[in-house]
Order: structure tokens, then C-alpha cells, then sequence
């Protein structure tokens, strides 16, 4: 019985005025030895709460999305196959670490796409199980196609694309599901308001045990950065309509995938023109399960501010981070303050608590910003 699904939710609901009847109907009738019928009446008691807090817990995931299956919420998934050396980017451009003049480029994969079975989830959104072949990490994609796409006039067009990162623990549903992405930006992109957007969402959940890769590439665990940055768009680029350029593609998140929105722009300036990150955060110790705060050489290469004061020419890319503060805020100021021409940093405050509910209220404004940085062609 699948976690997010509408049948587990219904058991939940039913599980609760059964064991208050239950705890009704045989309160009285226990018998045996005082300290029998007090353990007893405890086990009761227990089960009720037991039964509440379950389909509490249950509403507030299929709310928010924040784990997808049984494997993530208990931490028995592992989505890494292999963990091969990983070249370094090409900074003409080629994200696969090949040079220009590098022999042929690797054969298309063409996957096979179909629906992502989560009633949270619009029935436009496709789903597909990708094979890292440059990360060693398997995992799950989303994908929503703009309205424009398979519009005639559009048949001969390439498309902007939009990777969406959610925060830990975190599900590919959730922008979908939870912040309502597409439904959002639908209309906005009829209207002209919005590019139309291919957007993208990839597993980031991907090591078990409830540790967070951090969108990094570590050394003999996991290729998190290879599968974000190299894997999921080539897929992309093999499967859809996507425009090859640099300049037309972005990544965007919000929490802990606010700092990969921001790492991964400023890193991988071949890859992304542009990045959003919401209630965000600079140094990856702020997660207490990242497995990169923990290394003192990882902490430090991966801070986004770092990233900047290290770089051998300031990247172009335009970065727009907002957040309260005390959550995101500072860590924007922080990022504006070392960031050099070409590189552009528009720092928000809001205002709104640590939820998706504030996030999913930023998503028209935030695209909108990036129409202005990526535009329609």
C-alpha cells in the first residue's frame, strides 16, 4: 500500500474511532490481577494515540510531499548503483565533461514516460526511472511540458528548462504536488507573463540510512552533483524539445534545495543561467544530516560564497535569493556581497514562516523574475 496514496489514508482515518471503540467497548471488561487491567488499559490508551497521531502524520506528508514511499521514510532507499570518477565540466559549455572536440557524443536514451500515480500530483506530469550514466544513480524524474509545446505553431521551437530542486527530506512531487507549480504557471505562460518552461524535477532523496547528499559529488559514496547537473539534462535534452543553450536553462528550490539552486548556478555556469533559491542557507552544516557538513573540505568548497571568492572569473549567472530573516535572508547578503560582475544577485526579504504554504505564494513572482533574465524566444 503505497505511503501517499488515498487508500493508506482512508486505513489511517478508519484506524482511529476503531480503537477508540474498541478502548470503549472493552475498558470495563478486563479482568485479571490490578496490574494486568492497568497495563492493559495503558496498551489502550496508547493505541488510540498511536492510531491519531499516524493519520496526522499521514495528512501533513500527503500535504507536503516530504517523503514519497516507505523506502524514504524509513530510510532503506539507496539509489546509487555505482560511483564512478566523474571528469570535470567543460567550460566551453558541454555538460557531459566532453570537449568540443571530443569524438561522438554518447547515443540518445530515449526513456519511456508515463504518469506519476499521486493523487497530489496533475495528471499532466510525466514520470520516468532514469539511469545515471555518468553519476551511478538511479532514480526517478518528473517532467512538465508548458502549454505551448505541443502547440503547432511551436513544432519547430526549443524550450526553455527549469530544474526544480526540493528542500530534505524532500520528494520529486512535491513542487508539483505541494507548491503547485505547474497549475501556477499555466495561465501565466498563456498570458505571455511566464516563458514557457520545460520543468524538471529529479529524485534528490538518494542515499538511505537519512542522509543527505547535498546535490554533491563525495568521493566513493555518491555523484548527487553529476545526476542534477549532467544526467537529468541529458535526458531532458535526448527526450524533449529542450533548448541545448546554457543560457536557457535554470534551477530553482526551496530549503535545502534552496543551497543546491545556489551551489549549482554558481558552480556549473556551463549548465544554468540562472537560479532561484527560497529560505535557503550558505553552509551545509545548517543540515544536520548532510554528509558534506560533515567534511571540513566538502563544507567549505560547497558554500556558495566560496564557490565565488574561488572562481577564476566571476560567473554569469543571475541569482535571485529571498527568504526571512534568520532563514535565508543573511545567507543572500552573504552571496551579494563577494559577487562580481557578470554575476547578479537580487536579495528578497520575505516575511512567513519555514512552509511550503509561504514558498508556493513566491512561485508566480520568482518565474516571472526569471522570464526577465531568461525571456521567451
Amino acid at each position: 500500500m503505497e505511503l501517499t496514496g488515498t487508500p493508506f489514508f482512508i486505513l489511517t482515518v478508519i484506524l482511529v474511532p476503531v480503537s477508540i471503540t474498541v478502548a470503549l467497548l472493552f475498558w470495563g471488561k478486563v479482568g485479571g490481577p490490578q496490574p494486568v487491567r492497568f497495563l492493559s488499559r495503558i496498551v489502550m490508551i496508547m493505541f488510540c494515540q498511536v492510531t491519531a497521531v499516524l493519520m496526522v502524520f499521514v495528512m501533513v506528508n500527503n500535504a507536503n510531499l516530504i517523503y514519497g514511499n516507505w523506502d524514504d521514510l524509513l530510510g532503506t532507499g539507496d539509489h546509487v548503483r555505482a560511483v564512478p570518477s566523474v571528469a570535470p565540466a567543460d567550460p566551453a559549455g558541454n555538460p557531459n565533461g566532453q570537449s568540443a572536440d571530443a569524438a561522438k557524443q554518447p547515443p540518445k536514451v530515449l526513456q519511456k514516460f508515463g504518469g506519476v500515480n499521486d493523487p497530489a500530483v496533475p495528471g499532466d506530469v510525466q514520470k520516468t526511472e532514469l539511469k545515471g550514466q555518468v553519476s551511478g544513480v538511479d532514480g526517478e524524474v518528473l517532467v512538465w511540458l508548458p502549454p505551448q509545446y505541443n502547440d503547432p505553431a511551436f513544432k519547430d521551437k526549443k524550450f526553455p528548462v527549469v530544474e526544480l530542486i526540493p528542500g530534505y527530506p524532500g520528494s520529486s512531487s512535491t513542487w508539483y504536488g505541494t507548491l503547485k507549480v505547474s497549475e501556477q504557471l499555466k495561465p501565466l505562460m498563456q498570458q505571455g507573463k511566464v516563458a514557457p518552461f520545460i520543468l524538471v524535477s529529479p529524485r534528490t532523496l538518494l542515499l538511505g540510512n537519512h542522509q543527505d547528499a547535498g546535490c554533491t559529488d563525495i568521493p566513493g559514496k555518491i555523484n548527487a552533483d553529476a545526476w542534477i547537473t549532467r544526467d537529468v539534462p541529458q535526458m531532458v535534452l535526448d527526450n524533449f524539445r529542450a533548448d541545448p543553450s546554457s543560457d536557457r536553462w535554470a534551477i530553482a528550490g526551496y530549503s535545502a534545495g534552496a543551497h543546491c539552486a545556489a551551489k549549482l548556478s554558481l558552480a556549473h555556469p556551463n549548465r544554468y543561467r540562472a537560479g532561484i533559491a527560497m529560505s535557503g542557507y550558505n553552509d551545509p552544516a545548517t543540515e544536520g544530516d548532510s554528509l558534506v557538513g560533515k567534511d571540513p573540505k566538502l563544507r567549505e568548497a560547497n558554500n556558495p560564497v566560496n564557490i565565488l571568492k574561488t572562481a577564476q572569473q566571476p560567473p554569469k549567472v543571475a541569482l535571485l535569493v529571498s527568504g526571512a530573516k534568520g532563514d535565508g535572508y543573511e545567507a543572500g547578503q552573504a552571496i551579494a556581497a563577494v559577487a562580481k560582475d557578470p554575476t547578479k544577485v537580487q536579495v528578497e526579504e520575505s516575511t512567513g514562516p519555514h512552509t511550503t504554504d509561504m514558498w508556493k505564494q513566491m512561485v508566480p513572482s520568482a518565474f516571472e523574475w526569471l522570464t526577465s533574465v531568461i525571456p521567451p524566444q
